[in-house]
């Protein structure tokens, strides 16, 4: 197939894709991507797929292990639209396993709302239908390491300027305010937005409406990620109120006052995450 020698990834119209992909006899698998990445269609989503796409698309093209049995095409929505009237397709990004021989069954389609679209997941699902194995290879990514090495020069710096009074370090409530701040990025799923990279949020192409939470437990959204991590810390100034209402020796007023903003605080905001765990969850029997 010279058409797909030289590229990770092939373009593909509707022409090429009845030919190449749709007729048999094929002695080859072919992963499509169905995407909208022209620049008026504002598929955010579709970009950062794409990303990942290319990313395992390449780690496939340059290992020790390539063959021609495998290969990774695109169709765009403008320059294949026929292709998606004839699919009934209706969303984008979409990936599809057409297999050398039989049409595509359920699994061949990739759950993308549930596990995400990392290059990681598409090639253990590759893997499951095609018994392909791609590891993949990400370009280096100094990013995170030069973050590190700031953050070192910027608290070395801190505390060579207050060296003779360092007496901030042993101030338990800058400590519980740091404790705090890592449980609430752990708790909020921060470490699981590392590891899969899911989208910031979900548009949907049809209707344009933008989706913050993600519809199962299986999965979620950057900005899902943030709206628990808020949650959790007015849950905690919650808990922080009441325990000061009932320790502090103060007006008996003002502890009254912060009783019922701290239990206000709990019940209101307790019942929002509730919420959105019953979204998510569904079936739970609970309110």
């Amino acid at each position: 197939m010279e058409w797909s020698s030289r590229r990770s990834v092939i373009r593909m119209n509707g022409d090429k894709f009845r030919r190449f992909v749709k007729a048999p006899p094929r002695n080859y698998s072919v992963i499509v991507m169905f995407t909208a990445l022209q620049p008026q269609r504002q598929c955010s989503v579709c970009r950062q797929a794409n990303e990942e796409y290319q990313v395992l698309a390449n780690s496939w093209r340059y290992s020790s292990a390539f063959s021609n049995k495998l290969f990774f095409t695109i169709v765009d929505y403008d320059e294949g639209a026929d292709v998606f009237q004839q699919l009934n397709m209706n969303s984008a990004p979409t990936f599809m396993h057409f297999p050398p021989k039989g049409k595509p069954k359920r699994a061949d389609t990739f759950d993308l709302q549930r596990i995400g679209f990392a290059a990681e997941q598409l090639a253990k699902w590759i893997a499951d239908r095609t018994d392909v194995h791609i590891r993949v290879f990400r370009p280096p990514n100094y990013s995170g390491t030069i973050a590190l090495a700031l953050l070192v020069s910027l608290v070395g710096g801190l505390l060579y300027l207050r060296r003779n009074n360092l007496e901030f370090i042993y101030n338990k409530t800058g400590w519980a305010m740091a404790a705090l701040c890592v449980v609430f990025a752990m708790t909020s799923g921060q470490m699981w937005n590392h590891i899969r990279g899911p989208p910031y949020a979900h548009k949907n192409p049809q209707n344009g409406q933008v989706s913050y939470i993600h519809g199962s437990s299986q999965a979620q959204f950057v900005a899902e990620s943030h709206i628990i991590l808020l949650l959790n810390a007015a849950i905690t100034m919650g808990m922080v109120l009441l325990n000061e209402a009932a320790t502090s020796k103060g007006d008996v007023g003002k502890r009254r006052i912060i009783c019922l903003v701290g239990l206000g605080l709990v019940v209101f905001f307790f019942s929002f995450l509730l919420s959105i765990f019953r979204s998510k969850y569904h079936g739970y029997p609970y309110r």
